[in-house]
Parts: C-alpha cells; sequence; structure tokens
C-alpha cells in the first residue's frame, strides 16, 4: 500500500510541475504576443506552443525520480534539498 502512495504522490508532484509551467509558458507567451513586436501569435498558437515545455518537465520529472530525493520529482539529493525531512 505505501508503494502506491508514494507513487500517486510522484505522480502529483509531476502533475503540478507540469501544468504549472505549462500555465507560465502560454501566459508569457501570450504577454510577450501582446506587448511586443517580437512576436505574433494567436492564443491558440500559443496554447499549443506551451505544450513544449510543459512535455519537457514531464521528462525532467521521470529523470528526476531517478536522480533526487526518492518519491519525488526534485533532482536534488535528499542532503541538499531544503524540503527534505531526511538525512542522508
Amino acid at each position: 500500500m505505501a508503494t502506491t502512495n508514494n507513487t500517486s504522490k510522484l505522480l502529483a508532484d509531476i502533475t503540478e510541475r507540469a501544468v504549472l509551467t505549462y500555465v507560465e509558458a502560454f501566459l508569457g507567451l501570450l504577454l510577450a504576443s501582446g506587448t511586443t513586436d517580437v512576436i505574433t501569435l494567436s492564443a491558440l498558437e500559443s496554447a499549443a506552443i506551451a505544450a513544449i515545455p510543459a512535455g519537457l518537465a514531464v521528462i525532467k520529472g521521470a529523470v528526476g525520480t531517478l536522480l533526487g530525493r526518492s518519491g519525488t520529482a526534485s533532482w536534488l539529493p535528499a542532503r541538499t534539498d531544503p524540503a527534505s525531512t531526511t538525512l542522508n
């Protein structure tokens, strides 16, 4: 049962990171397109492009499960992760 709980927490961690990355990228593209002449994108184009960094956040989180603190998508080892409650 503990493994299921750890897996659901890990998936929630990766999901949170991916969703927030998507929102940040989407809003950044909308702001850049609406306030500058550097890029011109529609909301639909911005939404599609924002999926790229969100997908990369999922990959980053998956790699983090192998590199960082156990049970999280963080790349920081437990001894240096400020959110860690364990000492390694």
